[in-house]
């Protein structure tokens, strides 16, 4: 898998909201990963960037974040996630940050790359309108996949008729409380 940038970043924690300094790495499949060191032994966090990712923004464009001690503002980057939480990053320089963030756009815009082992590259493939890629055997050297991204909304059907099931299964059982006054008459 290839890397596409890495480097010591300043990552502010979920819960405490302490900064804290790891090496980070953003693959090609999009995923940032968070590193005691540079040694890559010791994951900290990992977040897949794909399918999460909503929008990146950088430097005075981060509102409402105060970076860690001695950064300025401008060396900020935030993330922001599709379940609403965000990502806060700072880099040693403004320059840096932008690097940063110019990489998180290009991962979340190209999200599926081939990689053709003839040439030794990855080529991005863009997905169409129902977020599937189709690749046919015979349209270039090396394998060949298919690949489908999961349907946001897959699941929802199960999970309402599993909540209905319930409902009425708890209706069924008020319904034969509600009656047992009339046995005892």
């Amino acid at each position: 898998m290839a890397l596409l940038r890495s480097g010591w970043l300043w990552r502010q924690t979920s819960v405490l909201k302490r900064w804290k300094l790891n090496w980070c790495d953003l693959w090609i499949d999009g995923s940032l990963c968070f590193y005691k060191n540079e040694s890559r032994r010791d994951l900290e966090h990992r977040v897949s960037l794909k399918t999460r990712c909503v929008d990146v923004r950088s430097g005075l464009e981060c509102g409402g974040v105060s970076p860690p001690e001695s950064n300025p503002r401008e060396n900020l980057v935030v993330v922001q996630l599709s379940n609403g939480s965000t990502v806060n990053l700072c880099a040693n320089s403004e320059d840096e940050s932008i690097a940063w963030k110019l990489t998180l756009l290009d991962t979340r815009r190209n999200p599926v790359f081939q990689y053709d082992p003839y040439e030794d590259s990855y080529e991005a493939i863009p997905i169409n309108s129902y977020h599937t890629v189709y690749i046919t055997p015979g349209a270039g050297p090396g394998t060949h996949q298919v690949l489908v991204q999961r349907d946001p909304f897959d699941g929802v059907m199960e999970r309402m008729a599993l909540g209905l099931l319930a409902g009425m299964a708890a209706g069924t059982a008020m319904r034969s409380f509600l009656f047992m006054p009339f046995f005892f008459c």
